[in-house]
């Protein structure tokens, strides 16, 4: 285990930010257990307050727990080559979601990381809300120096996995029929119809 583990999963569950690699870009990170750790990430990042922070999970038992809706779409994707790995999935609940803090929204955006660390960090602090490690609407950079210079502020624990590259993962809204790529990243288009009959 690495040594920065143990450190960024007690920052994350005492309310604490995180900056860490990712299997695609660097990433922000805290508990949406923490309302607090929340509001911070959207100070950080100036982003818009209507815009829903997507999901990092360790597994798709942790879907379930969430009261997420494996659809057929969902059940395909979860199962491909490309998960863990770079692909996101929008969808939506059984009934309505199982976490307070997932109240009053009707669809949530999961991933499941193909990174050892990242994985590591998920098991022992749950479900987190991860979001690429730049402001709002300016580009994503490779290195930690050139996210910290941009942030303007440090994040509690900061961990360096080295040059990442920017391309961020492929997002798939499993909700629409016939589903649709909403955003074209490390998994190709052609890749995500094929494995969906499309």
């Amino acid at each position: 285990m690495s040594a920065d583990i143990p450190e960024a999963v007690a920052a994350l569950q005492a309310g604490g930010l995180i900056l860490v690699p990712t299997d695609t870009v660097y990433g922000l990170a805290v508990s949406p257990a923490f309302p607090a750790a929340v509001e911070r990430l959207g100070v950080l990042k100036g982003r818009p307050r209507d815009r829903f922070y997507p999901i990092m999970v360790a597994s798709p038992d942790d879907l379930l727990d969430l009261g997420a809706e494996i659809n057929p779409c969902a059940e395909r994707l979860l199962a491909s080559r490309y998960v863990p790995g770079p692909l996101t999935l929008a969808i939506g609940f059984r009934d309505a979601p199982t976490v307070p803090w997932l109240s009053g929204r009707e669809e949530i955006g999961i991933r499941i990381p193909d990174d050892a660390r990242m994985l590591d960090i998920l098991r022992q602090a749950g479900p987190l809300f991860v979001t690429s490690a730049n402001k709002h609407g300016e580009p994503t950079h490779e290195t930690v120096p050139e996210i910290l210079a941009q942030l303007g502020e440090r994040p509690d624990v900061v961990i360096d996995g080295g040059v990442l590259h920017t391309v961020p993962s492929t997002l798939v809204n499993c909700r629409c029929e016939p589903p649709a790529v909403e955003r074209v990243g490390v998994v190709p288009e052609a890749d995500v119809k094929q494995l969906l009959g499309l």
